[in-house]
Order: C-alpha cells, then sequence, then structure tokens
C-alpha cells in the first residue's frame, strides 16, 4: 500500500502551537489512511527555550525542534519537515521517509488532537524532554533518540505486552506497509 492517491499530510497543533503560527481554527480529521502522514504537534518550553515536539499520530515516534522563529504555517511546515526528515535519515528510516511521506506533502490541513491518548501520551513524552533538555547537555535531536525508547501504555500490543515504544511502533507500522 504506497497511498499515492493520498496529497494532504496532516499536522495536528496543540492550541498553544496553533496560536503561535497563526494556522486558524483546525478541523477534525480521523487518522490518515496513510500512518506516516499524520503527525501531532505541541509547543512547550524547557529551560526558557521554546521546542516543538513533533510525533507520528499512530505510533508516537517523535522528533524534537527548536520553536524560536516559527512565526507562521509556511514556516512550521518547512521546519516540520525538515527535522522529520533529517531525523529519519540518521535513524535509519530515510527510505520510509521518501517512499510514504514526501508523497503526501503535496499539501498540507491543520487538525486538532486525533483523541486523549495521543495527547496524554505527548505530554508524557514532553515531561520526559523538558527534563533533558533543562540539564542543558542534550540536544533536541538527541532527545528524539531518547524518547523514542520510552515505554507507553498507549503502544502495548496485547494483553502481555502492555507497554511499547515509539521506535517498536514505528518498526511495526513500517512491517505492515511492506507486506
Amino acid at each position: 500500500m504506497a497511498w499515492i492517491g493520498e496529497f494532504a499530510m496532516i499536522f495536528r497543533l496543540s492550541q498553544k502551537l496553533n496560536t503561535k503560527i497563526k494556522a486558524g481554527p483546525s478541523e477534525s480529521l480521523p487518522l490518515h489512511e496513510n500512518p506516516f502522514a499524520d503527525w501531532s504537534a505541541h509547543l512547550f518550553i524547557a529551560d526558557r527555550t521554546q521546542y516543538i515536539l513533533l510525533s507520528n499520530t499512530k505510533s508516537l515516534y517523535s522528533v524534537v525542534m527548536f520553536g524560536k522563529g516559527i512565526t507562521n504555517d509556511s514556516y512550521f511546515i518547512l521546519r516540520a519537515l525538515s527535522n522529520i526528515r533529517e531525523f529519519m535519515e540518521a535513524d535509519g528510516q530515510g527510505f520510509v521517509y521518501h517512499r510514504f511521506i514526501v508523497p503526501a506533502t503535496g499539501s498540507v490541513r491543520f487538525a486538532k488532537a486525533l483523541d486523549r491518548s495521543v495527547t496524554g501520551s505527548m505530554n508524557d513524552l514532553i515531561n520526559h524532554a523538558t527534563a533533558w533538555l533543562a540539564e542543558g547537555d542534550v540536544s533536541p535531536f538527541d532527545v528524539g533518540f531518547r524518547l523514542n525508547d520510552i515505554l507507553l501504555s498507549a503502544l502495548g500490543t496485547s494483553k502481555s505486552e502492555t507497554y511499547g515504544t515509539p521506535q517498536e511502533a514505528f518498526k511495526a507500522l513500517v512491517i505492515g506497509t511492506e507486506s
């Protein structure tokens, strides 16, 4: 399944981020048919610096970027896609970015958060990121790698496995797509 016909990528913005980039009213949208083209974003502050957490909505695979200087929706899209690409290439997922995300970037739609499970898990990730970034010796880029190894209850795959990591969930999406 390549989802070639799907052109609109979804960014689900927190209210705080939506206000910052002036994206206008957000609509409620179901999860994108292409799970790689659906990302949730939240603005947060650590040690007086603005950051944005970008998490794949389905797997919670996450990237952290600086929020400073992002003042409108166009620049947000540019920076978000650039940071996602750089991170995925460094994580050995460059093929996935180019095969499944790039085709969806022809247009972008902004939406509200998918559900409380995603929002709650992102808040957990932000708490970890804030602590690591406040220490001052970890870059936002490296925080993404740490976040993707955190056990989250929202990613449990069965009754016997009640927790999973974003890294494992993302790899499962890739394997499911390739088969």
